[in-house]
């Protein structure tokens, strides 16, 4: 057997065991129900502006544009808040930063796969003990050096910073989401919290025409000293009640000034000159969850971390096994000694450096056990981002529902009580009901109408919920347009994440 057999019969278990390396799978099922499963409500308690999207759950149709879809509110002053407030949101700047972080963790895994280029230079004077003269040396060399990536380590890595790089990308979308739903429903708030204040002045205004009523009454002797002193209580209750509602509206609109940046007096006159349309547009959910939970960034993002976590397994294993490397050197030289100058030009190929780790007390072992833990954790948090995404979905769909099934109740209260209220009024002013039946009627009144304001409240906040649930537009970059893209990265390029619009 000569020398060439025995290094190669060696290095055969090393080759063999190397080929043999299979990092846990990349991708791994997260099983979803096959439709959305939620309440049914009868079909004569569904407006028929959301017919399609809660007559008959679970749903059918399509997802609708939701890039647009606060252009569809019909509301240019939510649209202009919503802009305003991802132009200055700190989540928003946090998750561009991580963008540009993880683009740069990804560029540098992607360099080490490349050969290294290095040139050094450098310049000697010396001189030694009389008679010999002075010399001087002058070198300049190109220094070629690459690791070959023999089983994977570093092509795992560049793995691994390209799945967190495009998660980057997906939870800046889902920041800007968050930001938007944000201000809508501190929007919504707002303008509901306005209409509450407008029952609340009525019913205010209402019970002060009652007391100054039944206190001419009681100074003429028609009734007694309590009722006008209960009808003075009842006014003030209402005025004290007006007050705090208007109260709760001046904090939304703080909440607004700090959200969006305006300041609060060109706030105020845009939301004096601008009014809130009537009815929000409906928005029809895919039968499959997969095809919605795959506008999800956050699903997205947790799906791309079973991917890195997949890759950091595989080349913490890669490292157990022997790194080559080979390196080189092209280059030039002056020596000048008494007058008399030599170049020389000299080239090398190697050293080709194989190094076989033995022994490192188990460390690399250990470091291949906390990968696969990682990745293990990473496939649990995959599955339960899925199912939370499904709950979110389900339990905005719903809050539609029922809203949509109490709204028709809503609006025969209201008109209920308040004819009622009306008559009880009338009769009291002839003397043939008291003040306490005045007031009972008029209780169920203000609570008929702050219910139906509530009720519309939150089914604002349900569409924004279902909005946000549904990825809020989101569509996951096509593989071959992002594997363009990850192979020309480089220190300069343009952020992907800036063709993200809404």
């Amino acid at each position: 057997m000569n020398r060439f057999t025995f290094l190669a019969s060696l290095g055969l278990p090393v080759w063999l065991a190397g080929c043999a390396l299979t990092p846990p799978p990349a991708k791994v099922e997260a099983p979803a129900a096959s439709q959305w499963y939620a309440p049914v409500s009868s079909a004569s308690k569904v407006p028929a502006a959301d017919a399609e999207a809660v007559a008959a759950l679970p749903h059918h149709g399509t997802v609708s544009d939701l890039t647009q879809w606060w252009q569809q509110q019909n509301d240019p002053l939510l649209v202009e808040l919503v802009d305003a407030a991802q132009g200055v949101s700190p989540n928003i700047a946090s998750a561009r930063a991580r963008i540009e972080q993880s683009r740069s963790t990804a560029v540098a895994a992607g360099a080490a796969l490349l050969p290294q280029l290095n040139l050094t230079t450098s310049i000697t004077r010396s001189s030694a003990q009389p008679p010999l003269p002075m010399n001087t040396n002058a070198q300049a060399a190109l220094q070629p050096s690459w690791e070959i990536d023999l089983f994977g380590a570093n092509r795992a890595t560049n793995r691994a910073a390209v799945a967190r790089y495009q998660g980057a990308q997906a939870s800046w979308h889902d920041a800007r989401v968050a930001v938007a739903a944000e201000v809508a429903n501190r929007y919504y708030s707002l303008r509901s919290c306005e209409k509450l204040v407008t029952v609340s002045r009525s019913d205010a205004a209402s019970r002060a025409e009652t007391s100054r009523l039944s206190d001419l009454s009681t100074k003429a002797g028609f009734e007694a000293p309590a009722n006008a002193a209960l009808a003075r209580a009842s006014a003030a209750e209402a005025n004290g009640r007006a007050t705090q509602q208007q109260a709760l509206c001046e904090i939304d609109i703080k909440a607004l000034v700090a959200l969006t940046a305006i300041d609060e007096p060109t706030l105020r006159s845009k939301l004096a000159a601008s009014s809130e349309p009537a009815v929000t547009p409906s928005m029809a959910i895919a039968s499959l969850p997969a095809q919605t939970l795959l506008q999800r960034p956050d699903v997205f993002v947790a799906e791309r971390e079973v991917a890195a976590a997949s890759a950091d397994t595989g080349s913490a294993m890669a490292q157990r096994y022997p790194r080559l490397t080979l390196s080189g050197s092209v280059g030039a030289a002056r020596f000048q000694v008494a007058g008399v100058t030599n170049d020389l030009q000299t080239w090398s190929i190697g050293p080709l450096q194989l190094s076989l780790p033995i022994f490192d007390g188990g460390r690399r072992a250990a470091n291949v056990d906390a990968a696969r833990a990682n990745y293990e954790a990473a496939v649990v948090n995959y599955r339960g981002t899925v199912r939370q995404a499904v709950r979110e979905v389900e339990e905005a769909l719903v809050n539609l529902q029922s809203t949509a099934a109490r709204s028709d109740d809503a609006r025969a209260a209201v008109d209920g009580y308040r004819m009622s209220f009306e008559a009880t009024e009338a009769r009291y002013r002839s003397g043939l009901a008291s003040l306490v039946e005045l007031e009972d009627a008029r209780r169920l009144r203000l609570a008929a109408e702050l219910n139906a304001v509530s009720l519309e409240r939150e089914r604002r906040q349900a569409w924004v919920t279902l909005y946000r649930a549904a990825g809020g537009g989101w569509q996951i970059p096509d593989d071959a347009a992002q594997t363009r893209v990850f192979s020309s990265l480089s220190p300069s390029s343009e952020l992907p994440g800036d063709g993200l619009k809404k």
